[in-house]
């Protein structure tokens, strides 16, 4: 199975996430440049951390309208899987494929640490095999991932099970002081309502193997290809529509 890592000019963890996929049975990671205008030879996209366009205007502002992002959009519409790391994450809610926004961590300050983070659905695309209150320990860096949305949005996420992490301490209680960033409720990454659009601050990628302290990002990948082998992909929208 073949993974697309998209190189915006700033991005910074493309190579990590390539080194992570390539490293996992059954998966092959590619580089595809921003200019691209199709996907069609992968099976999923992986939009990477790192600092898009200088990270001018906002972060995942301009990377937004790199001409790579008509397939990206093309491609979730479709029901291909979507992952967006970091930075990735904040891109694809600036184009709109997930609600809420990143702002600036409450504290003001840049975080580099290693948190805990809770799942909380197990049965979507990215968290197959992993029990709902797992806690997978998983790295952040970052200066704007205080994920916020408005109230009225933020009921829809929880009512449609959209939120698939939350930062939580490490008997897994959900605690401002297991939040690294002041994001609302916790939330550490959260999917479309078609649940095949997921968006996390973590870096997965910076722990897939137990040499870098934790192996717990790994398990993300491999859900992704079990998704897509198993033909899954639509196990979401299916749940969306019983919730609803």
């Amino acid at each position: 199975m073949k993974f697309a890592v998209i190189r915006f000019p700033g991005s910074n963890c493309d190579q990590d996430c390539v080194a992570s996929i390539n490293g996992l049975d059954g998966l092959r990671a590619e580089y595809v440049w921003h200019k691209e205008t199709s996907l069609d030879d992968f099976g999923a996209i992986v939009l990477p951390g790192g600092f898009a366009y200088g990270d001018y205007l906002r972060c995942g502002a301009i990377a937004r309208f790199s001409p790579i992002m008509k397939a990206v959009i093309s491609d979730a519409h479709a029901g291909k899987l979507v992952l967006g790391t970091c930075n990735g994450f904040q891109i694809l809610c600036e184009a709109g494929l997930l609600p809420g926004a990143l702002v600036r961590n409450r504290s003001l300050r840049f975080v580099c640490d290693m948190v805990t983070t809770r799942v909380e659905v197990d049965d979507s695309p990215f968290t197959h095999g992993c029990p709902k209150g797992a806690l997978l320990r998983l790295p952040v860096a970052h200066g704007e991932g205080c994920f916020y949305v408005d109230p009225e949005t933020l009921r829809e996420l929880n009512a449609n099970q959209q939120v698939i992490l939350r930062y939580a301490d490490r008997q897994g209680r959900i605690v401002s002081g297991a939040n690294p960033n002041g994001s609302i409720e916790n939330i550490a990454g959260i999917c479309n309502r078609e649940g095949n659009v997921f968006g996390l601050m973590p870096h997965p990628d910076r722990a897939s193997d137990a040499r870098l302290d934790s192996a717990d990002g790994a398990k993300i990948f491999r859900s992704m290809l079990q998704t897509i082998t198993a033909g899954r992909t639509a196990t979401a929208p299916e749940r969306v529509k019983q919730v609803a």
